[in-house]
């Protein structure tokens, strides 16, 4: 018990408490002072629950994550679970990418975005020496590519481009030259031109479209974004208040608890809400990146700059699609939008996060007491 306690006490508190404030900022904007709370009372739950796994990882011993054998199976593992939802998944909104186990709905793609951080940090950290050959750069795209198909196929648009976005964050973070980054950016180009004309779906290409004139279609593709930056700039400097956004509340805003929530926060909560809430969101992005140089090895760095991507992804592209700046894809904003494959897995990442940094200081006591008995 005392053991657990002092693992508990290691624990970055502001992290965990930026994280928290966030959720409780997503519930606020979920709940209703009349009607059903459906989604408010079932986003307690899976927060309680998130956050006990984020305890209980945090005292984990994941060094076991090295090894290769590990990673490999990880993958093997998540191939196979994102080729069982043709066979098995449920439908929503369009998308085959739940499994609908009765009392909740699974959504495989957001750990296996865990499993895709690993296998990056696993790869590059073995490869560090020799990174700057641009073979690497390619292999570890077939890698992450496999993925991104099996997602991309569901059709899930958002966690798709979510993995590019780990993958090209991850090159840039393990020393590739510039060189090479302006070859990277070229072969990302010509991957965007022949999904544009051989594997985008026409309502695929007609958000992209309607991402750069939105106005030309605002009863059809782009009646979403429209009403989201409607919402968006109706909450002024101080927002509508608390439960009276019009927009979020009397359905012109729809999936506001999720895609758009962010749009119906800004609406409640207005300009100063909003860099209330950037505030926290640069808080917790702070204490991941510094905590995951505290890695006691390339491995737990890259993994822990990888979950700083992960969520800079998610945030910039939820941001980008509630304000007109980005087409609708889908996305979450991190601790924030409904759902509990999500935040457990946010949870989750941010205790592996803890547990690793640990690790640093079990090395510098090993040296210690190594020197200790030479003396």
């Amino acid at each position: 018990m005392k053991v657990f306690l002092n693992k508990l006490a290691s624990i970055d508190w502001l992290m965990l408490f930026s994280a928290l404030l966030i959720s409780l900022a997503g519930l606020v904007t979920m709940s209703s002072f009349a009607g059903d709370n459906f989604f408010f009372e079932r986003q307690i739950v899976w927060i309680v629950v998130s956050v006990a796994v984020f305890l209980l990882f945090s005292t984990l011993d994941f060094r076991f994550l090295r090894r290769t054998e590990v990673v490999v199976s990880l993958f093997i593992v998540s191939c196979l679970t994102l080729l069982a939802l043709f066979f098995a998944g449920s439908v929503f909104q369009g998308a085959q990418s739940w499994f609908n186990l009765g009392f909740f709905a699974f959504q495989p793609s957001d750990p296996i975005k865990l499993v895709v951080i690993l296998i990056l940090a696993k790869y590059f950290t073995r490869r560090h020496v020799e990174i700057a050959h641009i073979k690497h750069i390619f292999i570890s795209a077939i890698y992450v590519f496999i993925i991104f198909l099996l997602v991309f196929l569901q059709p899930d648009f958002g966690s798709a481009i979510i993995i590019l976005s780990i993958w090209f964050g991850m090159v840039l973070v393990s020393g590739i030259s510039k060189r090479h980054l302006f070859m990277v950016i070229g072969v990302g180009l010509l991957s965007f031109a022949v999904l544009w004309f051989f594997v985008f779906a026409p309502y695929q290409k007609q958000r992209i479209i309607t991402f750069i004139h939105p106005l030309t279609d605002i009863q059809g593709a782009g009646y979403n974004a429209y009403q989201s930056t409607i919402a968006v700039g109706s909450g002024e400097w101080l927002g509508k208040g608390i439960g009276f956004g019009t927009q979020s509340k009397l359905s012109f805003l729809p999936e506001y608890q999720t895609d758009f929530i962010f749009a119906a926060f800004a609406e409640e909560w207005g300009f100063v809400g909003v860099l209330l809430l950037f505030a926290l969101f640069g808080i917790l992005f702070y204490r991941i990146i510094k905590l995951s140089f505290n890695g006691a090895s390339n491995f737990e760095v890259l993994f822990g700059l990888g979950v700083a991507i992960l969520f800079a992804s998610h945030f910039i592209i939820h941001i980008g699609m509630n304000i007109g700046l980005l087409p609708v894809t889908g996305t979450t904003i991190p601790f924030m939008s409904y759902g509990g494959s999500h935040l457990l897995t946010e949870f989750m990442a941010l205790g592996i996060l803890t547990a690793m940094a640990k690790y640093k200081v079990a090395v510098h006591r090993e040296l210690i007491d190594k020197s200790d008995i030479s003396l």
